[in-house]
């Protein structure tokens, strides 16, 4: 009997001694990356737990299992709205995240004359701050997005410095930065005398990626930089319809400017780059629901994401995705300014091959033109698809009834090898009666 006794009050001590440890486990203290930015003989570098940290990354949050099976190692975000699980999600897949910080812009209304209103964002900015400072996914705060996009008041460089000096004084291991829309001297020397807290630079650029490395210096910036943006050509600096309509590069002329300008730009730039976030690990409407994303909204991934693997690894995917060659309605493409007559009928073909012979199957879409148009990225609605006008035919061919009501649309293809791979393009085209 006391010896059954022993055994039991061991037993009992051995497990308030796990519970113990249990809960000491989970109630310590998340572990914080120590991230740094040093300058070396060789250039700049990002220094992540004492090892060289070079950004391979991309913005959005979608499908964070490919981006880190594919060569990627960081996200970007815009703001905090559900950092904790995004967080939580990068770390999963081994990512880190450069976390946005969500500061007001002049162009939406915000008056940085008003002491009040800028004291009231630190705060809010702060609570943001020492709620995530010690996730160990963090590796640095992105203090605002294109603030320079059509302002005028340049006391909103105090407040990113305002920022910037209270992140350093709460979170010590990650750096700062805010990212602008393109680069310019005038606002370069605005930053190097209102901002001095920053870390590092940010630039977005899309059709001047090629150029960046030469602009940031004739700019006058001589510290680092990462591009927080880039990608196709912008629906701001490509071609027109005589209508004023964008002209959409196709996924396979994407995937060629993604390559040829980070060729170009970053990788050549490591004295002052320290990476990069290819913009949109995603999809988004923006001008159109295919400009900027490189996936669809099911999930289908076009040529570029075969790009960034390759320019990320050195290796392409084992299946490529389809090459679409060009897309014609009434055997005229987009740069033809293309104008048909309402109810009638028209042919629409597509031109594309598959690198590895699967077999492709073409699905078509119509949209009337975006009128609800948003800039630097905000909101806009996509537009509602129209029915019943589309039959599609032999060979990525279709007809086309032209739409009774006069007016600007678009015709869009998607070019799919039945392995999650996709081609897209579409032609932008006017109704007249």
């Amino acid at each position: 009997m006391k010896q059954m006794k022993v055994v039991l009050v061991a037993a009992l001590l051995i497990g308030v001694t796990d519970l113990a440890a249990q809960t000491s486990k989970e109630v310590s203290a998340p572990v914080p990356a120590k991230v740094e930015l040093r300058k070396t003989a060789e250039g700049y570098q990002l220094i992540r737990n004492g090892e060289p940290y070079y950004v391979k990354g991309a913005g959005g949050i979608a499908y964070l299992d490919r981006l880190a099976a594919y060569g990627g190692n960081s996200i970007r975000t815009w703001s905090t709205r559900n950092a904790q699980a995004v967080l939580d999600s990068a770390h999963k897949y081994g990512l880190t995240v450069l976390m946005g910080l969500d500061v007001a812009r002049e162009r939406h209304g915000f008056n940085y004359d008003d002491k009040a209103a800028v004291q009231q964002q630190l705060e809010k900015l702060k609570a943001e701050v020492l709620k995530y400072k010690d996730h160990p996914a963090l590796l640095a705060w992105g203090i605002g997005n294109e603030l320079n996009l059509h302002y005028k008041n340049e006391k909103v460089w105090d407040a990113v410095n305002d920022i910037a000096k209270m992140i350093h004084e709460l979170d010590p291991n990650h750096p700062t930065t805010t990212a602008l829309a393109g680069i310019s001297k005038p606002v370069i020397d605005q930053i190097r005398k209102r901002a001095p807290e920053l870390d590092l630079l940010s630039v977005n650029t899309y059709g001047g990626l090629a150029g960046l490395p030469a602009a940031v210096r004739n700019a006058g910036w001589e510290g680092a930089y990462m591009v927080t943006e880039w990608g196709p050509t912008g629906h701001w600096e490509c071609l027109e319809t005589s209508w004023k309509a964008p002209i959409e590069e196709t996924s396979s002329e994407k995937a060629s400017v993604y390559k040829s300008r980070y060729e170009y730009s970053m990788e050549r730039d490591k004295e002052k780059c320290v990476g990069s976030y290819v913009f949109l690990w995603g999809q988004k409407q923006e001008r159109t629901p295919t400009w900027y994303g490189i996936f669809t909204e099911n999930g289908e991934e076009s040529e570029v994401v075969d790009v960034m693997q390759y320019l990320w690894t050195g290796n392409w995917p084992a299946n490529r995705a389809p090459h679409i060659f060009s897309l014609q309605l009434d055997n005229k493409k987009a740069n033809a300014s293309v104008t048909i007559t309402a109810k009638g009928s028209y042919t629409a073909k597509a031109m594309a091959i598959d690198p590895d012979n699967d077999q492709l199957s073409y699905r078509w879409e119509l949209l009337p033109e975006a009128t609800e148009v948003g800039e630097g990225g905000d909101y806009e609605p996509r537009p509602k698809a129209i029915q019943g006008l589309i039959t599609p035919g032999p060979a990525g061919t279709a007809t086309l009834k032209a739409p009774a009501k006069e007016g600007a649309y678009r015709l869009f293809v998607y070019v799919t090898d039945g392995n999650n791979n996709v081609a897209t393009a579409n032609i932008p085209f006017y109704v007249k009666k």
